[in-house]
């Protein structure tokens, strides 16, 4: 999708009246659009996520491959279409016979998707690969030009990134929604059609690192990943079980390694 058509998609403008020091002014606002969005999967209803409305292609093959297991060649094809209540993705497989619908309307995006048993949300991701050595030069650059690649949340203030950075901190891919593991399932996705191997660079998010983050970053294969806030106990036990090196505090100047430190340059 081009840059400038993603730019405008997730925006909504609504009246509000703004004071400072007593003196009230009338002005429009522009907000974050938060809208349902339902994943349809060979005619069987999965789950209702509550995302920001753009890049949805790109949520529905991440979404297929962190949650699902279905990587690029299990899909047949992906379907996005408006409705009145929000957006349907409607997606085909190729082997639908092995798909478990849960059928969950209404579920909100909280990143573990309705599941009914404590295994299906405690589920450990397989070991993640060798993947790079990054330093803390390139995720500091990284960091730096994140700044100016957001344009829905400089206009709105309320949505969160993930970035795919090379070795180097040059920035590859970015991507926004209020959810931060639907954004990082939207660049999971454009990195997938893109082609972009998830062990030749780094991600970058500009939230907290919880369970469900760290959990679909090694899914994904990603072998490094840094955010901005505090991962919580359960990501990194994960990623310290599975392989996956990861970075909180991300500021600059001070970095926290929380695991795996071999892959942050200058850590050990």
């Amino acid at each position: 999708m081009p840059e400038g058509r993603r730019r405008r998609e997730g925006l909504a403008e609504r009246s509000v009246l703004e004071l400072h020091g007593g003196q009230a002014s009338p002005r429009q606002d522009q907000l974050a659009e938060e809208v349902p969005v339902a994943l349809v999967y060979d005619d069987a209803p999965y789950a209702v996520m509550m995302a920001s409305p753009g890049d949805l292609e790109d949520f529905a093959r991440g979404f297929s491959l962190t949650e699902r297991g279905l990587d690029k060649d299990d899909l047949l094809g992906i379907e996005v279409q408006p409705e009145l209540e929000g957006w349907r993705i409607t997606l085909s497989t190729r082997d639908p016979v092995a798909f478990d619908a849960r059928n969950l309307p209404g579920r909100s995006g909280c990143g573990l998707c309705g599941s009914r048993e404590l295994e299906d949300v405690l589920r450990r991701p397989v070991q993640v690969g060798q993947g790079p050595v990054i330093s803390a030069q390139a995720l500091e650059s990284a960091l730096d030009a994140l700044q100016q690649r957001q344009p829905l949340n400089a206009a709105t203030g309320a949505l969160h990134a993930a970035a795919w950075c090379d070795t180097n901190g040059k920035l590859r891919l970015v991507r926004e929604d209020i959810g931060r593991h639907n954004a990082l399932d939207k660049l999971v996705g454009a990195m997938q059609q893109q082609g972009l191997s998830p062990t030749d660079g780094f991600a970058l998010i500009t939230s907290r690192a919880s369970y469900e983050i760290a959990m679909k970053a090694a899914t994904a294969g990603i072998t490094f990943i840094a955010a901005v806030s505090a991962p919580t106990a359960l990501a990194v036990d994960l990623a310290q079980a599975c392989g996956l090196t990861l970075v909180g505090f991300a500021r600059p100047g001070r970095q926290v390694v929380y695991s795996h430190p071999r892959r942050f340059g200058g850590a050990i």
